[in-house]
């Protein structure tokens, strides 16, 4: 059976499961992370949000952004030998309306604008498309309530099969308190991560070199981070 990690952004599924990954792999498992939100950005001025957030990346335009994080996220997935597939949604802070006139220029963490009422249907589409009988789908919790991964998840649920549910790093370790309500009804349990695969997990969010500066300052926190997330169940939590 395949295992089909579903990433709202290229470093999602690296960043919460890349342990996991790569122990699946490591056994034989065939496992893919969809990132959604790796489409072109479309022309036109980006907004001061998304420049401020570009800044926090060290990146140029937003084309060559998206370039930079695809070829980051193709060396995070050969870190833990995963297979990577690119859906062709752009991030939210590049989406426009049919006017030109950006959706998200204050916040990411918002409900999602009335204009994309069709994009949890767009999503699944991309999925349904793609996904085998026998594929185990992960999907993101959406803790935080980052707007991308909330429509991520209910595409997700949209598809009416059996789901596995991880918790997004970092957004966990920044508000642990939202857990509890995103995982109302769903039974945990903890799938082991070998010190070797700790290690594998941690060089490929490294490989996610722009993340990293914005979500941990520095590559040596983010290892101390992750390392102190591991070190309390040896592990990686996934509910169903």
């Amino acid at each position: 059976m395949r295992r089909v990690y579903i990433s709202p952004h290229f470093d999602d599924a690296v960043l919460s499961c890349g342990g996991l990954i790569y122990e699946q792999t490591r056994q034989g498992m065939p496992v893919e992370i969809w990132t959604i939100c790796a489409g072109d950005p479309p022309p036109g001025q980006l907004s001061k949000m998304a420049k401020k957030i570009h800044k926090e990346w060290e990146t140029g335009t937003a084309e060559e952004t998206v370039r930079l994080r695809r070829g980051e996220d193709r060396e995070a997935a050969s870190r833990v030998g995963a297979g990577i597939f690119h859906a062709d949604i752009p991030d939210c802070i590049y989406r426009r309306a049919p006017s030109g006139a950006l959706l998200y220029t204050t916040s990411i963490f918002t409900p999602w604008n009335p204009l994309e009422k069709d994009l949890p249907a767009r999503i699944a589409a991309i999925l349904r498309d793609r996904l085998m009988p026998d594929d185990v789908l992960v999907c993101p919790l959406a803790i935080g309530g980052h707007v991308d991964h909330v429509l991520v998840r209910l595409a997700a649920e949209s598809l009416e099969r059996p789901l596995l549910y991880y918790a997004d790093i970092p957004y966990l370790l920044n508000r642990p308190r939202s857990l509890a309500p995103v995982t109302a009804g769903l039974r945990e349990e903890i799938h082991h991560v070998s010190g070797e695969g700790l290690r594998a997990w941690l060089d490929a969010i490294a490989a996610h070199r722009s993340q990293v500066r914005m979500l941990f300052k520095t590559e040596r926190r983010m290892r101390q981070s992750i390392a102190g997330y591991w070190q309390r169940a040896r592990g990686i939590r996934l509910w169903r």
